[in-house]
Parts: structure tokens; sequence; C-alpha cells
């Protein structure tokens, strides 16, 4: 892929520079960093090359480029340089760590250290990952963000020791196009900037209801699935305000011990009678996701026979084989599975998992009855179709993937994306969800599945929403067994996230201090007016118009603080608070002074303030 860049620029400010191929600019191959200026460094992890690295002076930055390079200027502090060779192409720079905090990636390990220059890289490919990364400095300002358009690459980053550099390298086969952002936005419009960079080009159709809260039965229920506790869950779901349901592991096996042994045949085993069974889901109003281990075929399936010889690779400790999609026979078998749900038995969609297994690094050598390259190649053969056979049986079809499998080149085939397990974590899903959403493009992306102890409070089942008020919720406890104070909680905030998800899951989204894990988070709907921050620590708010001009702010407390600290902004402003439950408990006018004003807002409750639309400054 080649998308071009999204900004728009000026011709008189964009300039296209072909570097000279004069053998003077060359380093020789034994010692190239010394010889472009740059010290020799202990790489480990470096792959080997022979390769002659360039010295290119573009835009304030010291490059080294190996093959054929370009760099273009497509904004102030944004170029975009490109190597082109026949093998190995590897593009490096360096910034000054200096007021650095944190070096962001999509990785679900999480931000907030800085890695050390001789530590492994990161390989990304299509089914794990994606090229992108950033230095953040204090401010939440962008040191340097920078992105590749190849689905596949190697990237390194890290802290010179010997300097106190922060040095960058991105390495690929054939051409590479790398964006480097060093214009010192906030870190996530850097972010949005790379988003829009790799959307170029592309088509995404997500429908409305993959935006709208569900209900899953992984942690509630496990494989114990019967079409009388999914139709229980989904009829209960409904009421609270939950559109889809979404059955996971256990619907094609009546086996209830796990694992992955029973893959591959893909019957309704504990779904007799299916397509009357998910005929009345429907008569309720609630969507259906159907949950596939997309590459799995186990040893108990009676598709082992036929499949197994075309292992990818062997998952023995799960009683499986990851089948490989360099072979036609492999590809049908897998599209007509999957597409059968939306096809047969009238499903509104899949839950596509582990895709990120396709990643294998030790590929074996492909038979004569494959028709692809690569692995990757199956891959886009294989969702490509099932996106399309789905998208013929139900127009508003839905397809979620889940990180790690986050790359662009994923986006023509999902509709959502959903933060990996981390069940009962609410600060892990809070993580999650917000690195998911930076880089996440066009597609809506869904929280892990909340759950909680029976016994939880409502204010604490109110915090587990409000770490996951800029994604969408997905629902998996009982809710046959729910106190009349959980389902409160549970309906009010799934109600706020309902209402303003214009401006929750589509309007611009700036996370504060990535290297503390977020702890307040801002959203700002364009054209809505609203404008959302949730605090999960004790920290000041800010109610100016830095992230655009509000008639509404909503302020969603989960911290454990009441006294909410309001500094910016000045007018009055109509305030309501209301506690976990929705329940208003404070009605009044606060007045935004320079000097603050503080509000009480109970744990888990919501303070929403309302001005004119006319005020004294004309910003709204």
């Amino acid at each position: 892929m080649e998308p071009p860049t999204s900004e728009q620029s000026d011709p008189s400010t964009s300039a296209e520079q072909s570097i000279p191929t004069d053998p003077s600019n060359q380093a020789e191959p034994s010692a190239p960093a010394e010889q472009a200026g740059h010290e020799e460094i202990w790489e480990p992890h470096a792959p080997a090359t022979t390769a002659r690295p360039r010295r290119v002076a573009a835009d304030g930055i010291d490059l080294l480029v190996t093959g054929e390079a370009s760099v273009r200027t497509v904004a102030e502090g944004v170029i975009e340089v490109t190597a082109e060779d026949a093998g190995e192409v590897r593009i490096e720079w360096r910034t000054p760590c200096v007021d650095a905090t944190a070096f962001w990636t999509p990785d679900p390990r999480g931000t907030g250290w800085l890695p050390a220059a001789w530590s492994a890289p990161r390989r990304v490919t299509l089914s794990r990952g994606a090229p992108v990364a950033a230095l953040v400095g204090t401010g939440d300002s962008a040191i340097c963000a920078f992105a590749a358009d190849r689905e596949d690459a190697l990237a390194g980053a890290g802290v010179l020791e010997e300097t106190g550099d922060f040095r960058y390298w991105v390495q690929a086969t054939g051409r590479l196009t790398v964006r480097i952002d060093t214009s010192g936005r906030h870190f996530a419009r850097c972010l949005a900037a790379v988003a829009d960079w790799w959307q170029s080009g592309r088509t995404a159709s997500v429908p409305d209801v993959a935006r709208r809260p569900a209900y899953s039965t992984w942690y509630s229920l496990h494989q114990n699935i019967t079409p009388e506790a999914v139709e229980r869950q989904a009829a209960l779901g409904k009421e609270l305000g939950l559109d889809t349901i979404i059955v996971d592991d256990g619907w094609m096996t009546t086996d209830r011990t796990r694992g992955y042994a029973h893959c591959g045949d893909w019957e309704p085993r504990s779904l007799p009678d299916t397509a009357a069974h998910v005929g009345r889901v429907h008569d309720l109003g609630v969507r259906y996701l159907l949950w596939y281990a997309l590459p799995f075929i186990g040893k108990d399936s009676a598709a082992w026979e036929s499949l197994s010889g075309y292992a990818l690779a062997h998952a023995d400790h799960m009683g499986a084989i990851v089948a490989d999609p360099r072979y036609p026979k492999v590809r049908q078998h897998l599209a007509d599975s999957l597409a059968r749900a939306v096809e047969e038995w009238g499903m509104d969609g899949l839950k596509v998992d582990f895709v990120d297994w396709f990643g294998v690094q030790d590929v074996p050598e492909a038979g004569p009855e494959a028709d692809c390259a690569t692995v990757d190649e199956g891959l886009h053969l294989l969702l490509a179709e099932i996106r399309r056979r789905v998208d013929a049986a139900c127009p508003e079809g839905m397809i979620e993937h889940r990180q790690p499998y986050v790359s662009p080149g994923l986006w023509p085939y999902a509709t959502m994306i959903r933060a990996t397990d981390c069940p009962l974590s609410p600060h892990e899903n809070r993580q999650r969800t917000i690195d998911t959403r930076l880089i996440a493009g066009p597609l809506a992306v869904h929280a892990d599945m909340l759950m909680w102890h029976p016994t939880e409070s409502p204010e604490q089942l109110a915090c587990h929403l409000i770490n996951v008020l800029f994604s969408v919720p997905q629902i998996s406890v009982d809710l046959a067994v729910q106190s009349p104070a959980q389902r409160e909680a549970l309906a009010f905030w799934l109600g706020v996230a309902r209402e303003h998800v214009d401006t929750l899951q589509l309007g611009e989204l700036l996370p504060a201090r990535p290297d503390l894990g977020y702890p307040m988070v801002t959203a700002a709907g364009a054209g809505t007016g609203t404008t959302v921050v949730a605090r999960y620590a004790a920290l000041p708010v800010d109610a100016g118009d830095g992230a655009g001009p509000w008639r509404s702010l909503l302020v969603a407390n989960a911290d454990a603080d009441p006294d909410v600290r309001l500094v910016g902004g000045r007018g009055a402003a109509e305030a309501t608070v209301q506690d976990a439950r929705g329940r208003t408990v404070h009605r009044g006018t606060v007045d935004l002074v320079d000097g603050g004003v503080t509000v009480t807002v109970p744990r888990g409750g919501l303070l929403t303030l309302r001005r004119p639309a006319q005020v004294p400054d004309g910003d709204n």
C-alpha cells in the first residue's frame, strides 16, 4: 500500500526531494553508522545488512537511508521518506531525548517506559500489530510520531546510552515509506493524522449498530451455551440498552472442558434449530453475532482428516493446528463455515477470533497446491471472501476483530476491534481501548467484556463503565441476578454511552499522560457542542474551550475523591450532578472563574454543565 498524505499542503510548502546517488554520499558497508556521522552502537537484535546507507538531511532531521531515496515535506514538521530497492531497505533517524515521558505503541502490553536502543525490535505483520509508534513528551506533545505504509515491517526504537538521543529505524523488503511527524502537536492528533494517511484510498463500512452497547456470553456463560440461556440474556439486555448479543465459544460442541480440539466443523451442536432460535432473538430487537476461532482445526473434528495436512503451525497444547490460508482448500472450508452463520442461520455477523495466530515466524515451505506466495496474501483472500459473503447476506453485517490484529490492512474486513482479554481489570481495559482508538481509523472500538462479582457495588460497576466510556461497552454477567441498584447503574451509564455516541466514539479523542495510563481522557464532538471528560484520578478538569467550544460539558468521575475542581473557562453554567445510579443529587449554578471552582461529584457519578448557546466571548 502506498497512501498519500491526508494533509493537503500548499505547493509552496510541499516538496519532493530525490536523493543523489553520488558515492561520496554513501557509507562503506563495514561501518555505515560511523561513516554517516552516527556513532556505532551495540545492537544485538539488528538484522545483518551490507547495504550502503546514505546520509540525508530533511526538515532538520538527519536520516540514514538505504536504497533509492526521496523525501517529501507534506506539512510543517511532517515528512514522508521513501526508500526503494530490490532487497532490504532501511530508514533510520534520531531526535534528542529531551523532556520525554513515554514511548507509545499500540501493543497490548501498554505504554509508559522508554526502551533502550538495543531492545528487540517490533516485528509487524498483517495479523499482528500496526506499524506506528510515538515518543511522547511533557504536556502530551509528540516529540516524534512515525508510521510505515507497510503491513509487514521491522521497527526498532530506543534510548542511545552513548548520546542521550532517541534512535528510530524501520526496515522492510522492496519499497518502504515512513511518515515522520516532529510537529510537536498533541500525540493523539499526530496519530489521528496517521490513521487518516492509512485510510486514504481504502473503504470501510461500519453500521451504526456496531457502535451501540452489546452483550457477550463469554465471561457469563463460557461454554455453557443453550438457546434458552442466550434468549434470556438477550431479552434482559435489550431492556438495559444492549442491542447486540455475541455468542462465544461452546455453541459448536457439547464438550465443556475448554480447549479447541472441537473447532473446525462448526456445527451448532448446542444450538439446535438454529435459524428459529436466531429468529426469536431478532424478535426481541437484538442483533446476533457468532464466535469462530478462525485458524483452528481441532483433532476431534471431522475436518481433521482432510485438513490436518495443511498446517501452518501446530498448537498441540490446544489440541489443534493453525490451518494454512495459502491453500485454496483451506480458504474454501473456512469461508464456507463462517458464511453459513449469516447465509443459512440468519446471523448478523461474526466474532472472528485468533487471527493473530496466522502470524507465525517459522513458515513452512508451501506445497504444490498452494496458490499464494505468502501467508499474508492468503489471509487477505480469506478475510476478503468472508467479508464479501457477510455483506451479501446481511448488508449491515458486523465482523469483530481483536487486539493485537489491529493493522490498517485489516480494516476492509472488519467493522470493529475489541480490546484483548483483561477480565475485571478496569485500568487495562481503559488503556487498551484508548490505545486502539488512537489508530483504529473508521472502525468501532469495543471494550473487553465487563464482568464483576455478584456483590459488586453500583459505584464500582459505574467505574468499570466509565473506564471504557470512549469505546463500545460489552457486558458479560448474568443479568438475571443483578440487584436493582446494579441494574440502575448499568442502565444509566449505557444510556450515557448511547446518547453521546457522536462525541464519545466519533469526536476528537485527547487522552492525557500515556506514561500514567491515561488518568484523564477528553473527547470533543465536532458540531455537537459537547465535550466529555473522564477523570480516573484526583486531577483538575479543564473547563475551558481548549478541546473545542462546548455548550454541554460532561465530567465522569471514576476516582474516590468527590471534589472535582474545574479550572479554566468563565461565565455561569447550569450544573446537574448524578450519582452512579443516575439519581440527581444536586442542581444549581456554577460560576467558572479563573481561580477555579470545586463541585462535589460522587464516585461513579456524572457532572453535566450546560451554558447558553451564546456566551460573552462568542465561543458557542
